[in-house]
């Protein structure tokens, strides 16, 4: 691959904000919103496992219950793609074995051969939940996902909200988790700035890199 100028990675970083107000009749092309979701599918996560689910909202109607449900923020009503971050709940060996299987059917060589990679995403599972934090380590997945799809949402000159201020149970109901398993993280409301949010026009504000970067 060629790659970017790093000035150009820099300036779609500098320009990305949380947008807080989008322009309701500006709609993300389908080619663009393509590569969005493809950029979605190839997040990284530990051992490659994706415990995840990316459920784009559409419906206009699961789109207000879902603003009502995040305390009245316009984002998932005026943006014009709304994507709701979920993790698997209780992730077991039954989920290892579709990863698995998915493994063997992408690089061939059938499911033996990972055997011993199994065992081993299996000793970190059950250690986990026995630490009663087997949950928690499969939500910080979806996070690593929300990051690099804000990073490739900025690159395209897409706008990007990423939102917490939300009520996951309420959100799980409107769009039915529990059935399939799993539960709402966070979530991300992408479009096009409108032209009076007055949060576009100011300065980022951040550490130096003095402060936050150490080198050892």
């Amino acid at each position: 691959m060629t790659a970017i100028a790093a000035s150009v990675l820099s300036s779609a970083l500098h320009w990305r904000y949380a947008t807080k107000k989008f322009d309701a009749a500006k709609k993300i092309p389908t080619e663009t919103w393509t590569a969005l979701e493809e950029a979605l599918v190839l997040a990284p996560s530990s051992y490659g496992l994706q415990p995840w689910k990316f459920i784009v909202v559409q419906d206009p109607a699961k789109r207000a219950l879902l603003s009502a449900a995040s305390h009245g923020q316009r984002q998932a009503i005026d943006c014009s793609h709304f994507v709701v971050f979920a993790g698997r709940k209780n992730y077991s060996e039954t989920d290892l074995a579709h990863f698995i299987a998915r493994v063997a059917e992408v690089r061939g060589g059938g499911t033996g051969p990972l055997k011993g990679y199994a065992d081993i995403i299996t000793g970190t599972i059950v250690r986990a939940r026995s630490a009663g934090l087997l949950d928690a380590w499969i939500g910080k997945q979806a996070y690593i996902a929300l990051g690099q799809f804000l990073t490739s949402a900025a690159l395209l000159a897409i706008d990007t909200c990423p939102m917490e201020g939300i009520e996951p149970a309420k959100f799980d109901e409107i769009l039915g988790l529990p059935a399939l398993g799993y539960t709402t993280l966070c979530a991300a409301a992408a479009g096009y700035r409108a032209a009076d949010d007055k949060y576009a026009s100011q300065p980022k504000v951040r550490f130096e890199a003095g402060e936050v970067i150490l080198r050892a």
